[in-house]
């Protein structure tokens, strides 16, 4: 190229323009073109950023990136500037222990907020807690009838509950192992999903919604240890629930339609249509600051509390609405912005069985779906634009998560395996075998340090960088 200045727009991921227009040498690379950003957006404390052209990262001289791909400057070459998670982790590639002692299928695992405790839920009837720190058994929690499928930790950490195949919800303390009074029954059948009131909008925890096969959800209060809301509509079974961070909840069903809920007297805001068969998935943006709350550290009141998980949650969201993502048994995704329009945003298609798992990255900027289909595939929220297809699971694909710095994705398949996958290159990481049977369940530690996996051979494996 004879010219070589690259007439450059520099947008936030919303494409919003950082500034006007600016020429750019074409041997600037990301480290140059950081500190341009740094300066347009007067950062005091230098921040990291991840810099995208039509999706892809920018991690060579703009001039060699433009030849490789083809990019035509005779336009003005937009440049996405994604800021990065300041602390980086490392990618997991070890198994560190297996943990036995269930005597059934593990069917959900899940960290706690701030990470330092483990539960899993059974097909043995029981919940377990895990001690992180010698990786051994701390507590057995026996009181259910059937099959554990479900479990959710409050975002404050105080309390986890479980749901089960016979359709009652036990509450515990994590600390004890304790149950917290009888089981919470009214759902006539199994619990199928458990999602708690985010904590900016009540602390402490106390209020948590379940949904059921039998096609309600009900919102429980701990404290009162009795239902207090039943939302009644859906045809057919709840298959998926999401307390979002505006205070409405969202149901998805196996009536095809998304319905989204008021939670101070339980009515049906609106539904959401546009899938053509069950849906089996949902996910927010903004998931990662709802679980992780006040990112377990201890205040003084409960409105320091809710302000510290406030504005984590404000950070997250930025000045873009809360977006849901669905997936279903049609083999597609939809995008929504419930806050806006009942109307899909993004029809996202591709997958060629149905979608078992959809997961926004912990930054909001990448959105990944996990499919019978054997694949995983990435997408750009944003724009709704496909990104790539992650392939190397050899059966269909039961649960995906993300790394809290929102670099790396794991995914748990039927094939036995847990993989790594490298967000960036958009290739295989690191591969975990070991397991003897189907991994059902996966989940990454908020504070980065491990993944946990559960499968049909009655353990679970602890893995780390």
């Amino acid at each position: 190229m004879e010219n070589r200045y690259v007439i450059c727009q520099l947008t936030d991921s919303e494409a919003k323009p950082l500034g006007p227009p600016i020429e750019l040498h074409q041997n600037y690379g990301p480290n140059q073109l950081q500190q341009i950003v740094n300066q347009l957006l007067s950062n005091e404390e230098k921040l990291p950023y991840a810099l995208y052209i039509s999706d892809r990262e920018l991690t060579v001289e703009l001039g060699t990136f433009l030849q490789r791909f083809n990019v035509s400057v005779e336009r003005v070459v937009q440049i996405v500037c994604q800021p990065q998670a300041i602390f980086r982790i490392s990618p997991v590639y070890r198994c560190s222990t297996t943990l036995k002692g269930h005597s059934g299928a593990v069917l959900a695992v899940e960290f706690s907020p701030d990470g330092r405790q483990l539960a899993s839920a059974s097909g043995d009837t029981t919940v377990r807690l895990w001690d992180l720190n010698t990786q051994s058994p701390w507590h057995t929690c026996e009181g259910h009838k059937n099959w554990v499928l479900s479990i959710a930790w409050s975002p404050d950490g105080k309390y986890l509950v479980s749901g089960s195949k016979a359709g009652e919800l036990l509450c515990w303390d994590p600390q004890t192992g304790e149950r917290l009074g009888n089981p919470l029954v009214g759902h006539k059948k199994w619990i199928t999903a458990i999602s708690w009131e985010p904590l900016h909008l009540q602390a402490p925890c106390r209020r948590f919604v379940s949904a059921s096969k039998d096609g309600d959800a009900r919102i429980w209060d701990v404290v009162l240890k009795k239902c207090i809301r039943c939302l009644a509509g859906h045809r057919l079974s709840v298959t998926c629930v999401k307390w979002g961070g505006d205070g409405v909840i969202y149901t998805g069903s196996e009536d095809c339609t998304i319905k989204v809920w008021d939670t101070k007297e339980g009515k049906l805001i609106r539904t959401l249509k546009g899938h053509g068969h069950w849906v089996n998935s949902l996910a927010l943006s903004t998931g990662y600051a709802l679980r992780v709350g006040a990112k377990g550290k201890q205040y003084d009141s409960p409105e320091e509390t809710k302000e510290a998980a406030l504005d984590i949650y404000n950070k997250l969201k930025a000045n873009a609405p809360e977006r849901l993502v669905s997936g279903a048994d049609d083999e597609s995704l939809y995008i929504w912005e419930p806050s806006i329009s009942k109307h899909p945003k993004f029809r996202l298609t591709g997958h060629q069985q149905l979608v078992n798992s959809v997961a926004f990255s912990p930054d909001g900027l990448w959105l990944a779906s996990g499919s019978f289909d054997k694949s995983v595939r990435l997408w750009n929220p944003r724009t709704g634009k496909f990104v790539c297809v992650l392939r190397g699971h050899v059966a269909p694909v039961y649960q995906i998560c993300w790394s809290p710095d929102s670099r790396f994705l794991v995914s748990a398949s039927k094939d036995s395996t847990v993989k790594v996958w490298d967000i960036r290159t958009h290739r295989l990481k690191h591969d975990l075998p070991g397991h003897e049977d189907a991994v059902y369940a996966v989940d990454w530690s908020p504070n980065g340090e491990m993944v946990a996996s559960g499968s049909k051979d009655k353990t679970m494996k602890l893995y780390m960088g």
